[in-house]
């Protein structure tokens, strides 16, 4: 299966995870025969991320580090990459986690379901087959109770609103990019699965290990918002979607 696809990983603070991570990706990268990283790096890396991810491109071209400053937050990071993949014209890219958080061995049923002329392909941790291991149980609520709200107030009808590893097509990309997203945070993937509900999409199971216990009040408050006013623009049928 030998495709143009990318996978943008933003990278922070990942120096202890970093080497398993990144011979995992390789070692799916060998099998495949194809692909190309992006890795994502912006000054909310303190430790030596930034060094390992440009000592890994150095030596394999498949990685590629990108050095991003100017962004602010993580969904910065992510939109950074996505612009840089469309720049390139891959024909279909993925978004994933760092540090093993979501196993990479998964890409290729991403890709084989995009192949398929899906235009999205979700995972889903609360399907057959999905899980949320080695888990804070804060984290693992929030993901549960956030995905049944926002199916209740948004009117969609996912099984997990808010992962973070999907794939789209380049032509779905282009348009999201084009589109001013209002999230700054973790609501992010609920933001985007809510503008893409129209589209030809599929869910996956993945499971996710070791998410992070603690979500900022500042993430909180713009998911909060985020919410209401997409709840806002439906009450008044002038929801917005990206198809």
């Amino acid at each position: 299966m030998r495709q143009n696809f990318a996978v943008i990983i933003p990278m922070a603070n990942e120096e202890k995870d970093f080497q398993p991570f990144v011979n995992t990706l390789a070692g799916v990268l060998n099998q495949l025969e194809c692909g190309q990283v992006y890795f994502i790096v912006d000054k909310a890396s303190k430790d030596r991320t930034l060094q390992l991810c440009q000592h890994t491109s150095s030596i394999d071209a498949r990685f590629v580090t990108v050095w991003a400053p100017e962004t602010r937050n993580v969904v910065d990071a992510y939109i950074c990459g996505y612009q840089v993949a469309a720049k390139a014209e891959h024909d279909f890219i993925i978004e994933m986690d760092a540090g093993l958080s979501h196993d990479p061995n998964a890409i290729s049923r991403f890709l084989s379901l995009l192949l398929k002329d899906y235009d999205c392909v979700f995972g889903s941790r609360f399907i057959a087959g999905g899980a949320i291991v080695d888990s804070n149980w804060k984290r693992t609520f929030l993901s549960r109770v956030g995905t049944l709200l926002s199916n209740l107030l948004l009117g969609t009808k996912m099984h997990d609103m808010t992962s973070g590893f999907q794939g789209f097509s380049l032509e779905i990309v282009r348009k999201f990019l084009s589109y001013n997203l209002l999230s700054e945070a973790h609501f992010y993937q609920t933001e985007l699965r809510y503008l893409l509900r129209k589209t030809r999409f599929v869910e996956i199971p993945i499971q996710y290990r070791a998410p992070s216990p603690r979500v900022s009040g500042k993430a909180i408050l713009n998911s909060i918002y985020v919410l209401l006013y997409y709840v806002t623009k439906r009450v008044a049928f002038r929801a917005p979607s990206i198809k």
